[in-house]
């Protein structure tokens, strides 16, 4: 096995992807933009005796990736790059603050830009490689109250399937990582860029929102599973582009397909709660 980056790995999906790859062989550089958060991986390494290296990683900074990846080819070249790191949130558009579009973009965007630059050149060269893009299954259905973390998302979907398209020639691998609501401290640390207000006019649809998390919440989709699923799309014969983790996942992704675009739009409309309940179960399977 070769060396994989890792980014966001102080917690979540990033932490488990890390113990996945290193536990199947693979040298792990496991980036973070504060390593005094490690102790939780750090424990697990120690204990396993893994080969996992702990990095200083800001993906918002050149500077940070520059360094970060300078340090990682000293030991030689990227075979697996996993683009985790990411922020959240939700509120209606109207009151989603212009910063925080700016910084769900920056991280959950540029942020994949810049680490997937750093090993494109070399994958290209040598002909091999993969790059794992977590996405979310909000970068194929767009999430009402959740304008600015769906746009990041999307934006990621469409860097994925078109850098797919280029890199195809060369050998190397590009895939798509879609969760649906996984268990991890992502909305925790999201409490700052979502709000939630009774008095609001668009309190319905903040709290079908946070149904439609629950409902997530309730099917317990880990980030072991997560971990798993970019295990199999790495090292399946059969390549494929896009893989939708969870039973909600699936169902919103495949219920979307099924929808006309005005039928989806019309989903946020007035109605009563049971009529909404329905239709959501009827076009995705999910009991919201």
């Amino acid at each position: 096995m070769g060396i994989a980056v890792v980014t966001g790995t102080s917690s979540g999906i990033g932490l488990a992807t890390t113990l996945r790859l290193a536990r199947s062989g693979h040298r792990v550089f496991a980036g973070m933009r504060n390593p005094a958060k490690a102790d939780a991986l750090r424990e697990v390494v120690d204990s396993e005796a893994l080969k996992v290296e702990i990095i200083e990683l800001d993906v918002n900074s050149d500077g940070s990736v520059e360094e970060a990846f300078a340090k990682v080819v000293e030991s030689g070249p990227v075979d697996v790059l996993v683009n985790n790191a990411g922020i959240g949130g939700a509120s209606p558009f109207e009151i989603t603050p212009l910063e925080d579009h700016q910084s769900m973009f920056e991280t959950n965007y540029f942020g994949v830009v810049r680490c997937t630059n750093a090993v494109v050149p070399s994958m290209r060269e040598r002909k091999t490689g993969a790059i794992v893009n977590i996405t979310s299954v909000a970068g194929l259905y767009a999430v009402p109250n959740q304008v600015a973390y769906s746009a990041s998302k999307w934006a990621v979907e469409c860097l994925g399937e078109a850098l797919a398209g280029e890199l195809e020639p060369f050998g190397v691998r590009v895939v798509n990582i879609e969760p649906g609501v996984v268990l991890t401290k992502i909305f925790e640390n999201a409490k700052e860029t979502t709000r939630f207000d009774k008095a609001s006019p668009y309190f319905t649809l903040m709290r079908r929102n946070g149904k439609m998390f629950s409902a997530g919440f309730k099917l317990g989709t880990t980030a072991e599973t997560v971990a798993d699923t970019i295990w199999e799309a790495i090292t399946c014969e059969s390549y494929k582009l896009r893989w939708p983790v969870g039973p909600d996942a699936v169902g919103l992704a495949n219920g979307r397909k099924n929808m006309t675009d005005e039928e989806c739009v019309t989903l946020s409309g007035e109605m009563s709660d049971e009529e909404y309940s329905q239709r959501f179960r009827d076009n995705f399977g999910i009991d919201v």
